[in-house]
């Protein structure tokens, strides 16, 4: 149904007040069973995942453009019972406490996450995962958005997040992203670094990180560890201050670092994450990545 608001305190929008107060969403949206999907991209990416809305934002000039999209998902070009609120743009700045230059916003009902067993079996359409990324305690949702933006397009089947790992579907992560946290299976891991989960489904669990005792990963994607034709391998990345936890470290099955130059120790995890899905990319195929 169609809305056209007057009064930025109208009850209705309580899905999408205070949206620039980041803490208080990180906490808010996952309570009320929502997230924000962003832009006419995002939010289509969104419902062809099969998640459902519960309202639609936008100025009147993006409506027309919008009402392919809004039909898709809701089976009327008006949305059906589904309310599409219109607004003038300061009206809409007023609400949401920033300019909204994307198109739309809709607050989309936020799915139920699958079991890591689930998870794990159900990825690359049934066959099951071999190649996964485990996000530890990241807590910058941008970093958050790039590695599954990553993750998409580099080919990693799925990607398990810690407990205090920043939400993908909060609404920064999902922008940076470009919606492909709506492509990547994930889910979140219960315990962690309990790695048990991922050794009883076949997982080496690799950390990424600096130590005496690492494999670079030039060596690490031509061993056996990748290379046998049932090799499969969960990339552990840490948080971006210290990197991943002791804990995690201790329980990999092996230590594997990025092979550095020109006094750098370390990349961005986000950038790690990039140059890791890369070069590991021949996992379970019984072909060699390359160096």
């Amino acid at each position: 149904m169609l809305i056209a608001l007057t009064d930025p305190d109208d009850p209705r929008l309580a899905d999408y007040t205070s949206m620039t107060d980041v803490k208080l969403r990180s906490a808010l949206e996952p309570e009320r069973g929502l997230y924000m999907a962003e832009s006419h991209n995002v939010i289509m990416r969104a419902v062809e995942a099969g998640h459902r809305p519960r309202s639609f934002l936008m100025a009147p000039r993006w409506l027309e453009q919008m009402r392919p999209l809004i039909e898709a998902s809701t089976g009327d070009p008006e949305g059906g019972e589904v309310p599409v609120f219109t607004a003038p743009e300061d009206l809409l700045r007023t609400i949401t406490g920033f300019h909204l230059h994307r198109g739309a916003l809709a607050a989309m009902q936020r799915p139920e996450l699958a079991s890591v067993p689930d998870l794990l079996a159900s990825a690359r359409d049934g066959r099951g995962a071999r190649r996964i990324a485990v996000l530890e305690d990241l807590v910058d949702h941008t970093n958050v958005g790039a590695a599954f933006r990553s993750a998409a397009a580099l080919g990693v089947d799925a990607v398990l997040v810690s407990p205090r790992c920043a939400d993908p579907l909060y609404r920064r992560s999902v922008r940076v992203s470009m919606g492909t946290v709506f492509q990547v299976p994930w889910t979140r891991i219960p315990q962690w670094p309990t790695v048990d989960i991922l050794h009883e489904a076949g997982f080496t669990v690799a950390a990424l990180a600096l130590s005496e005792d690492s494999m670079s990963l030039d060596d690490f994607v031509v061993s056996p560890l990748c290379t046998a034709s049932e090799a499969k391998v969960a990339l552990a990345l840490g948080t971006e201050g210290d990197g991943l936890t002791r804990r995690a470290v201790e329980s990999a099955d092996v230590v594997v670092r990025i092979p550095m130059s020109g006094g750098v120790d370390s990349l961005n995890v986000a950038a790690a994450s990039a140059v890791a899905f890369w070069a590991t990319r021949g996992v379970g195929t019984g072909v060699e990545s390359g160096r």
